[in-house]
């Protein structure tokens, strides 16, 4: 008889079972929620949240979007800032590359936002990387 091998957990995952632990994702994934729609609501393209938890303790959640220009890539990480603040009183812990505007990271810790040039995120291919593939999970 086949034993199940138990998934290999970050310590984030482990901590997410945790009542305390479990609130502070819920509201990090609240949010994520709000920066993507500071983002369709000025026209951001192909918005996605990424769950990160189990795959690194670099955050929890990311937010990808891709602006059309360097403008509004820069545009659109300010409404994420505006927003965030406003809602839950947040500042960035970090910005990264508004001067280039091909990619802004908003770092939060917690949640990370990535607005990128579409260029610049078929390139890399973040999605790629962190996104947690449930059918190669280890049975």
């Amino acid at each position: 008889m086949k034993e199940k091998k138990e998934m290999a957990r970050t310590p984030d995952t482990a901590l997410a079972k945790e009542p305390e632990e479990r609130q502070k994702l819920d509201r990090i994934e609240k949010m994520a929620a709000v920066a993507a729609k500071a983002i369709e609501e000025k026209k951001g393209r192909d918005v996605e949240i990424l769950k990160v938890t189990s795959k690194t303790t670099l955050a929890d959640v990311f937010v990808l979007a891709s602006g059309t220009s360097g403008i509004h890539v820069k545009t659109l990480a300010e409404s994420v800032e505006e927003k965030l603040e406003q809602e839950f009183g947040l500042r960035p812990n970090h910005i990264e590359g508004l001067e280039n505007r091909n990619w802004v990271l908003l770092d939060y810790r917690d949640l990370i936002i990535h607005v990128l040039m579409p260029e610049d995120r078929a390139h890399y291919k973040l999605e790629n990387l962190w996104r947690v593939d449930v059918d190669k999970r280890p049975v």
